[in-house]
């Protein structure tokens, strides 16, 4: 179903058809291709002001140079949509039947224009440079452009950084495009930014720059969403025969003035109202509120507490916070890595630093979890969002935060399953001293409860109903999926099932372990994460030497890409009818 069939892009199937089309056609083709972005992004989410920013700067590409014979890498990605619309993958921005064929990042399985399946910042440069290296080594003779293209924010990154540093041994072609829109996912943070302002206020003369003291020839372009312009550059820059920094001014969000207001509420955004700019469906931020509503009373309480995240506020609802108690909300933009170490540090000096991370940007740090943190065994709070099997692209996954962090020593990681216990569990983080405290914070629908403890030192599993033959421990977000596998044993099979809240995915209760044993045949885990290193081997390896039998539930090894979630439940046996089903199957070979 073809909203627009009189659009130009119908008839571009390769980056080759736009090579003869007029300088008013491609200006033409430009405004078709933003509308297209707005109206897919409106209906099933999407990235918005880093796609509509970059269509001069992605046409012009596709005018000069030869894909996928040149090649460029999107850093992140998430500003390739007009790079998909051009090389093939038109349909799935023209016909709302097919939104859900492409993936909102790069995808050498969709594409051979796509080179990196890439959803996280700052890899480009670095994979740019290793392109050119093995294009040096392999096929001196047959000469081809290699482009990164990565934004102002993704520079902060210390692998951007090291890119650049390499980049400079190169004797031969790389081109470097810095798209610079002045704006990461929030606002950018630190000095470096500084340093870039200087260079669009000086139109690229400034002698503080940062791009020739590592060693890199530079050019800047002052309007990088004039089309000409932005031509005419790369021309100038095709088979040049040394790495080259072209820095292009943009503008996000640019032409949509919602997106162009409000550049931090349109980096990605759910399905919204292309009219009125409003959700269609507004989130639910109560544990969000709580948790910011319980640092004001820490801070208030004179408790020295500080809250860090990297470049993503909004996940965390910390905004406010920072409004409140601006001397105690630092943003080190995107930089995991020194969200962690710089945390560490401060709670050796005596500070509460409560660390906000999303579960997948987190394993970006993870050098810093083992060798500061839990090394160290430094008292850091850190609140992990996103840390669930999801249904978006394989490179935001939120289901390895569970293994990757339980394999930690000194590390405590803990599971509420209600914003009460959640809350409670947060006190006891910030007041202790012990040792790292990591909280794992529910992400599916509100609920309330009463914590069975206040001190987490040492976890006392919470049985929240004694039954037999059966135990089911149900981690965080899969408590209620617990309650329903509870339900369908004593309708089905008329078993009444012991019912545990496990509090934390790291420290057992052995107490309650060994006397479960006394009356259960089976134990059976939930937890809404990878299986391979989570909370169920553990249990399982708990019960190795005896005759418990012990049923694991969760995401198998693997990357789940673009899956609904209700296939994904299918396909992980992760209903309440096969949980069923695959315990009655254990409990009559019994």
């Amino acid at each position: 179903m073809n909203l627009h069939p009189d659009y130009l892009l119908n008839d571009v199937n390769e980056p080759s058809d736009i090579k003869q089309m007029s300088l008013d056609e491609l200006k033409k083709l430009a405004t078709e291709m933003r509308q297209l972005v707005l109206e897919r992004d409106a209906a099933i989410g999407g990235h918005v002001g880093p796609n509509l920013g970059v269509m001069e700067l992605t046409i012009a590409y596709h005018y000069v140079f030869n894909s996928p014979h040149d090649k460029v890498v999107w850093d992140v990605s998430h500003q390739a949509y007009a790079h998909k619309m051009l090389t093939g993958r038109k349909l799935g921005f023209l016909d709302p039947d097919h939104y859900e064929d492409i993936t909102g990042y790069t995808s050498p399985e969709e594409s051979v224009h796509d080179f990196f399946e890439i959803g996280h910042t700052s890899t480009s440069i670095s994979l740019a440079v290793g392109l050119a290296q093995a294009r040096d080594l392999l096929r001196p003779e047959k000469h081809n452009n290699v482009v990164a293209v990565i934004g102002d924010g993704s520079l902060s990154g210390g692998l951007a950084f090291e890119g650049l540093n390499n980049a400079a041994k190169l004797y031969s072609n790389l081109i470097i495009v810095v798209n610079d829109n002045q704006m990461a996912i929030d606002q950018d943070q630190g000095g470096l930014y500084k340093g870039l302002k200087e260079l669009r206020d000086t139109n690229g003369k400034s002698e503080n720059n940062i791009f020739k003291f590592m060693g890199l020839d530079y050019r800047y372009v002052a309007d990088g969403n004039d089309l000409q312009t932005m031509i005419d550059a790369f021309r100038d820059v095709k088979d040049i025969d040394h790495p080259i920094v072209l820095h292009v001014n943009t503008q996000k969000g640019k032409g949509y003035a919602p997106a162009e207001e409000h550049k931090m509420e349109y980096h990605w955004r759910d399905p919204f109202d292309l009219k009125t700019g409003a959700d269609k469906q507004p989130a639910d931020n109560g544990y969000n509120d709580a948790v910011m509503a319980e640092l004001d009373r820490q801070v208030k309480s004179g408790a020295p507490v500080v809250a860090i995240n990297a470049a993503i506020p909004g996940v965390f609802g910390l905004k406010d916070f920072q409004a409140k108690h601006p001397d105690r909300y630092f943003d080190v933009g995107i930089a995991e890595q020194d969200s962690i170490t710089t945390a560490v540090a401060m709670a050796s000096a005596g500070a509460r630093p409560v660390v906000f991370q999303n579960s997948t940007f987190l394993q970006r740090a993870y050098d810093q979890l083992i060798h500061d943190m839990a090394l160290n065994d430094s008292p850091v709070v850190m609140v992990v969002r996103g840390g669930t099997i999801a249904s978006g692209s394989a490179t935001h996954q939120g289901s390895f935060d569970i293994s990757m962090i339980s394999d930690l020593p000194n590390i405590e990681y803990l599971a509420p399953t209600n914003v009460e216990e959640m809350i409670s569990m947060l006190r006891w983080a910030i007041k202790q001293t012990d040792q790292p405290v990591v909280i794992r914070q529910p992400e599916k629908e509100l609920l309330h409860g009463h914590p069975s403890q206040d001190d987490y030192s040492t976890i006392n599993y919470d049985v929240v109903h004694h039954g037999s033959e059966v135990s089911i421990m149900a981690v965080g977000d899969f408590w209620q999926l617990g309650e329903e596998v509870c339900e369908q044993l004593k309708k089905k099979l008329n078993i009444d099932a012991t019912l545990i809240n496990p509090k934390s995915v790291t420290g057992i209760d052995q107490h309650d372990l060994h006397h479960l044993a006394e009356n259960h045949d089976v134990v059976v885990t939930l937890e809404d994460g990878n299986l391979s290193g989570g909370f169920g081997e553990t249990i399982a390896r708990y019960y190795g030497p005896t005759d418990m039998k012990v049923l694991n539930f969760g995401a198998p090894r693997e990357f789940a890409d673009n899956v609904p979630l209700e296939v994904m439940d299918e396909w992980y046996h992760l209903t309440p009818k096969q949980i069923v089903d695959d315990i009655e199957k254990v409990i009559h070979s019994l």
